[in-house]
């Protein structure tokens, strides 16, 4: 509920004549402010996944599905850092339809993928295009993201909404549009699935949302450092600082490492480091490739909570 000051114009006897009085005058409207975004049910459950922003200050959650049925929800919980919010609807025993998740790691540029949602309220639409890029990481302003670029048109109100492969499955959460006058210009963001359900377990699990943690810190590989470390072309992170006792520390990682991969994937800057990280389920363990001094190795890193 958003207060409304009272207007100076009902002083005017002619305009309160023509247009109503007010019970209580000078006393402010109140006014109950309404947003729509979209959401995905990921577990036949009740389990719904948004984003953190369409639902962030709300006091009342009303899930609508496409049969017109409408759900109170209550949300399990919400990460800022990922722009993730989690809700769930009681269906009294009813199990609904849901999606599964894709390999968001599996993804190519050039896939044909399907964003779906309902943009400007005018209710659930489809749209086409193709991933345009993956591992996006200056986005937004999030330090956790590897976002995944489509041309596929994402408009205000497919917050929230799925980026779906042409099999039906769930690649990422639409989440953010690049946009000079609010609409669609082929530039939309979507967090990536292996990000999304990793977020959804911990959150089903009721312990809210875990994040896991490196226990490291460090700075991409620029060209001049590069040169210096004898690469032939800038790669990885070099690793600065090592937290006592983390997981990093444990597995034996040392300030001046180079972290080139971590399960055979390619880490570019710490987003994207982060990314990976945060991807693993606690407990599980993560193999990083790494150069020391010139020389290989391959620590295993347990991924734990900080």
């Amino acid at each position: 509920v958003e207060k409304v000051a009272r207007s100076p114009m009902m002083d005017d006897p002619v305009f309160r004549r023509f247009f109503g009085e007010e019970r209580q005058f000078g006393a402010p409207r109140e006014r109950v402010s309404q947003s729509l975004g979209s959401g995905v049910i990921v577990d036949p459950q009740g389990f719904v996944v948004t984003n953190n922003h369409v639902i962030e200050g709300a006091t009342e959650i009303t899930v609508s599905l496409p049969d017109r049925r409408e759900y109170e929800a209550v949300l399990v919980a919400a990460d800022k850092r990922t722009d993730l919010a989690i809700l769930r609807i009681d269906t009294r025993g009813e199990l609904l339809p849901h999606i599964e998740y894709a390999d968001s790691d599996a993804l190519e540029v050039g896939d044909i993928v399907l964003a779906i949602g309902n943009p400007f309220g005018v209710g659930q639409t489809v749209t086409q295009g193709i991933v345009s890029a993956v591992g996006r990481t200056d986005v937004g302003g999030l330090d956790t993201q590897s976002f995944i670029q489509t041309d596929a048109a994402i408009n205000p109100g497919n917050s929230g909404g799925a980026l779906v492969t042409l099999d039906g499955r769930l690649a990422g959460i639409n989440t953010a549009i690049f946009s000079r006058s609010g609409g669609s210009l082929g530039i939309g963001f979507a967090i990536p699935s292996n990000l999304v359900a990793a977020t959804a377990a911990t959150a089903a699990g009721g312990k809210g949302i875990v994040r896991p943690w490196l226990g490291a810190a460090g700075q991409p590989v620029t060209a001049e450092i590069a040169a210096s470390l004898g690469l032939p072309r800038p790669a990885g992170i070099l690793v600065s600082n090592i937290y006592p006792g983390g997981p990093a520390a444990r597995a034996g990682l040392r300030t001046g490492d180079l972290i080139l991969r971590v399960d055979g994937r390619e880490v570019a800057d710490p987003r994207s480091l982060k990314y990976r990280i945060f991807t693993r389920k606690l407990g599980e363990t993560a193999t990083l490739d790494v150069l020391r001094q010139g020389t290989p190795v391959s620590p295993s890193l347990r991924v734990k909570m900080r």
